[in-house]
């Protein structure tokens, strides 16, 4: 069986198309910096690699370019739409509607679009693929892998809020998380790798970022919530912040409630702090000399060692903790960053293997370090795949 992975992150594409059950890549590839000018688009098969820098303005554009890629008469991978039975999509917010991957109907791409609000830069995306993918892929079944789906295990305790009770009984504002799919990969991937079911923090490093806490393969917290806005700061979102400062902005500053929610999700992060919204950008600034760059970089390794702690504690123990995404597998810096001073939780990463670049999974802590420090290529793809296929072939 033929199945499409669309993975439309807020400013990517991933792209892969599979055989399964024989878990046979027949092509893979990427559109990131999404809405720049110096967008990046790559095409592999077992022959061929294909790579351009071209404008790319919206996902719709983008998508548009992986079907002619597929198609494309001389290094396309199919002849036709109909070779492909199913498209599987990545889908952020599945709210508490969904907990499960889902064939996806009108009705489900209804309840996509209202959770939209909660998620504005990914569902609009993901909903703009998956139009898209039905009208290109006409043949195929439509199949939604929701990230919210791996965080359902997180107990009470961590997932309701300070806030009165019908809130949560009546209108469903608690924790969701997110990043789910590649939370479960890589902390699977981990595990195996350890041959225990250790205590596991979990590190996604992308233009979204977050973390996970993970206890016998199971998510017991993690720094995303209500929507993919808080925790980790991000590409373009500030994450965490005191919810006076928005009252602040609104009342006394006079912004409006949509001009505020624009400058936390779309203005600040790393692209607030510093001009640049790339993180490698931000590092080669701040290897120039960049004072603000370099500030951004300690802020966001800062809190990523904050949390560490606070995971530490709700796991009571640590046995490894993951580094994955874009950010997480590529940057050294920002791997040596966030290891620093952390002798004390037992964590101490060798130099040298920090430096190696692999896209197997890999060990960068020191020979006699306590905490294992795992690098481990996340493959949401794979996952969303998988879980496509178990789902039609039940």
């Amino acid at each position: 069986m033929k199945i499409l992975i669309i993975n439309s992150g807020s400013s990517s594409i991933k792209y892969q198309l599979m055989v399964m059950p024989e878990n046979e890549v027949v092509c893979s590839g990427m559109i990131d910096r999404i809405g720049l000018e110096t967008s990046n688009i790559t095409f592999k098969t077992a022959e061929i690699s294909i790579e351009e820098i071209i404008p790319v303005p919206t996902h719709k554009v983008g998508l548009q370019k992986v079907a002619e890629l597929l198609l494309n008469a001389e290094k396309g991978v199919i002849k036709s739409t109909s070779e492909i039975k199913a498209v599987g999509h990545r889908v952020v917010h599945g709210g508490f509607y969904f907990s499960d991957t889902t064939i996806i109907t009108q009705k489900v791409k209804d309840k996509i679009k209202e959770l939209s609000e909660l998620a504005p830069l990914h569902n609009p995306a993901h909903l703009v693929g998956i139009n898209v993918a039905e009208e290109i892929f006409s043949d195929a079944r439509q199949v939604a892998v929701f990230d919210t789906a791996f965080h359902q295990t997180i107990p009470v305790e961590a997932y309701k809020y300070a806030i009165p009770n019908y809130l949560l009984t009546e209108n469903k504002v608690r924790v969701y998380g997110f990043h789910g799919t590649s939370h479960k990969y890589v902390s699977e991937k981990a595990i195996d790798y350890l041959e225990n079911n250790s205590k596991i923090i979990t590190i996604h490093l992308g233009n979204g970022c977050s973390m996970a806490a993970i206890k016998e393969g199971k998510s017991i917290d993690t720094t995303m919530g209500f929507s993919p806005s808080n925790g980790l700061i991000m590409g373009t979102r500030a994450g965490d912040i005191d919810q006076s400062v928005i009252f602040y902005l609104v009342k006394n500053l006079g912004y409006t409630a949509d001009e505020v929610n624009a400058i936390l999700l779309k203005q600040s992060g790393m692209l607030g702090l510093t001009g640049y919204s790339d993180l490698r950008d931000i590092e080669s600034e701040a290897e120039k000399g960049n004072k603000d760059c370099q500030l951004a970089l300690s802020m966001n390794a800062y809190r990523i060692r904050k949390t560490i702690g606070a995971y530490t504690a709700a796991l009571n123990g640590l046995d490894a903790i993951i580094f994955t995404a874009g950010i997480g597998e590529n940057s050294s810096y920002m791997r040596k960053l966030v290891c620093t001073d952390m002798n004390y939780f037992g964590i101490e990463i060798d130099d040298e293997k920090n430096q190696i670049r692999s896209k197997e999974i890999r060990e960068i802590s020191k020979t006699d370090s306590k905490v294992k420090v795992l690098v481990v290529p996340t493959d949401e793809e794979f996952e969303i795949a998988n879980q496509v296929y178990q789902l039609l072939e039940n």
